[in-house]
């Protein structure tokens, strides 16, 4: 390893007109490999831990040994259920990230429907690894991984748009049952000094916890807090969710993921256990927040802040045409306000949603703890414009038709999460992302320029999840990308595609995206991306994803990574090795 070398002997070695040998291994040993750990070696890495190895298959694998049988009618079943699929050790939110692109263009995969492919493929789901239930456990399997210079994939739930969960040939560590809770009525920070702040009713959670899991704790408590949204509140509360940066609807008000955790503990390459805040390794603390998830060191359990429980009121309305200008002059008026209505507190998202001959939007966002009467100032008289559009559109404009328009209390965030979402949906489809972060010099320009390209994006997500309360927090105090400080909207859109599409045609479907983003891109070409909602292909990911924090993340990473061990696509680092990850470069 490089830590292996002395000042001394790296000296000496260039004085005599020669480098010193590196005897890192330059890739990763991978499944197949004559470096594969034999059945010994794994027998003897059970034994360490709290329950057997596990040997993760693809989702949708019992349909092709027995298409009636319970598990594959499971399958079908419950396919777009992302609490079902995080409870499987193979399966990702999005099943393309199961599945593996080879050199030759063939694609390695395991459809749900078995007809469309001769054979379930491994694709790119690790073929063995950890099912981690303590601190020992994790710990056990990082020490493994190192010492036999193993491809490692950290996986919880399996939602992500980067690969990062899956990895072909790799071995896996599971950390989705690692579910421990617990209320702190009154909480202080390892290492903080007698004067040091305490935090009432703080809540620690396991590396597998979800939001639906987080959520239900703080609210038998009386709190709520800052997390994020999905069908069945299916995302971990505790993984790569808050290392990105943790947006949420609640963020214009309450700030990310990053400006609410008090405390993160992990286990290093080291195979050290380390406790991070504002006291402790507060290099590290920094780095965490925002430095993005896979990259440091396994997270085993993190503390947040929270919140007495407060009324939020909802503002929802959908609008559809059968042309263009009519929603186009609806969806403009609305980004030339995004900032005001943010710096209110209002979060929430803008769908996109073409049917058939008919386009349109859905919108829905939120304020807490404001009076009815605040709420409906603020928010009523956009929809009283968009009404004015319904009422003096014509047949040769194209006939507006609105849904909604108004807005409701709630007694609670967790209440109307509840009523809302659903337990489905979002899930089980071939997608990949691409998105940018909007601020507010871009917004408030040229915002008819603003509406007209991001309209050009296909399902579009125009999502009011910063500015306000995010846009507040000092740059410099997180490892986060300071493009969020700055930002406003996060604009987001993908392609989607049906099993069976070959690779040729999944390329160019990439290359359009990649055209369009390009153009959402050049509105603010100084800006970001969310790490975690992103495109896998970004031209310069240090930039797009890091800013000018970059180098001190690396410079961290270092520190606590020196063997490089965890490494994850667009990750820090992840640009001294090749595509696959395996090789430095």
């Amino acid at each position: 390893m490089f830590a292996s070398f002395s000042g001394l002997s790296f000296l000496l070695a260039w004085l005599i007109g020669s480098p010193p040998a590196n005897t890192e291994p330059q890739c990763r040993c991978l499944y197949g490999d004559p470096c594969w750990p034999d059945e010994d070696t794994f027998a003897h890495l059970t034994q360490q831990l709290s329950v057997p190895l596990i040997h993760p298959r693809p989702l949708a694998h019992p349909c092709y040994t027995d298409p009636d049988c319970p598990a594959c009618v499971a399958v079908h079943a419950r396919w777009d259920e992302g609490t079902w699929r995080a409870e499987h050790s193979g399966a990702t939110q999005h099943p393309n990230f199961e599945t593996f692109i080879n050199p030759s263009g063939n694609v390695d995969a395991c459809y749900a429907n078995s007809s469309v492919g001769d054979s379930c493929g491994q694709g790119s789901v690790p073929i063995i690894g950890v099912e981690a239930r303590t601190v020992a456990d994790v710990q056990a399997a990082v020490t493994f991984a190192a010492e036999h210079n193993l491809k490692l994939v950290i996986k919880n739930t399996g939602h992500d748009f980067l690969g990062r969960s899956s990895g072909r040939g790799s071995f896996m560590l599971w950390t989705h049952h690692m579910k421990d809770i617990a209320v702190h009525e009154k909480f202080v920070p390892l290492g903080s000094p007698p004067e040091g702040e305490s935090y009432e009713f703080a809540l620690t959670i396991g590396a597998g916890v979800q939001w639906h899991e987080a959520y239900t704790a703080a609210d038998n408590s009386g709190r709520m807090m800052i997390g994020g949204i999905s069908p069945g509140g299916s995302v971990g509360a505790a993984g790569g969710w808050l290392l990105g940066g943790g947006h949420s609807a609640l963020s214009p008000s309450y700030g990310l993921g990053v400006d609410n955790v008090i405390q993160i503990s992990l286990v290093t390459s080291m195979g050290d256990h380390l406790t991070t805040n504002a006291y402790s390794h507060a290099d590290l603390f920094w780095a965490l927040r925002g430095g993005g998830g896979g990259t440091f060191g396994v997270v085993t359990s993190v503390t947040y802040r929270t919140y007495p429980i407060v009324p939020v009121f909802l503002a929802s309305m959908s609008v559809t045409s059968n042309r263009s200008e009519p929603v186009k002059a609806a969806f403009t008026e609305l980004v030339r306000i995004t900032t005001s209505l943010t710096d209110s507190g209002w979060g929430g998202y803008v769908q996109f949603s073409p049917v058939g001959d008919t386009c349109g939007f859905s919108f829905g966002t939120l304020v807490p703890n404001v009076s009815w009467e605040e709420a409906n100032r603020t928010i009523l008289p956009y929809f009283d414009y968009v009404k004015s559009l319904a009422t003096t559109s014509n047949l040769a404009q194209g006939t507006l038709k609105l849904e909604g328009g108004f807005t409701t209390q709630w007694p609670s965030f967790w209440s109307l999460y509840k009523h809302l979402m659903p337990n489905t949906g979002q899930v089980g489809r071939n997608l990949e992302l691409g998105s940018w972060l909007l601020p507010q010099k871009a917004l408030d320009g040229d915002y008819e320029h603003v509406a007209n390209v991001l309209m050009e994006n296909q399902g579009l997500s125009y999502e009011l999840i910063a500015g306000g309360a995010v846009s507040k927090v000092d740059p410099l105090s997180t490892g986060l990308n300071p493009a969020w400080r700055k930002a406003v909207v996060h604009a987001v859109f993908g392609i989607t595609w049906p099993d069976g599409t070959s690779a040729e045609d999944i390329q160019r479907l990439r290359d359009s995206m990649g055209s369009r983003l390009r153009s959402v891109r050049a509105l603010a070409p100084e800006s970001g991306a969310y790490l975690n909602e992103a495109s896998m292909f970004e031209p310069d990911s240090r930039h797009a994803f890091f800013g000018e924090h970059y180098d001190q993340l690396r410079a961290v990473k270092r520190k606590y990574d020196p063997i490089d061990l965890f490494v994850v696509a667009e990750g820090v680092g992840a640009d001294e090795w090749d595509e696959e990850l395996r090789c430095r470069v």
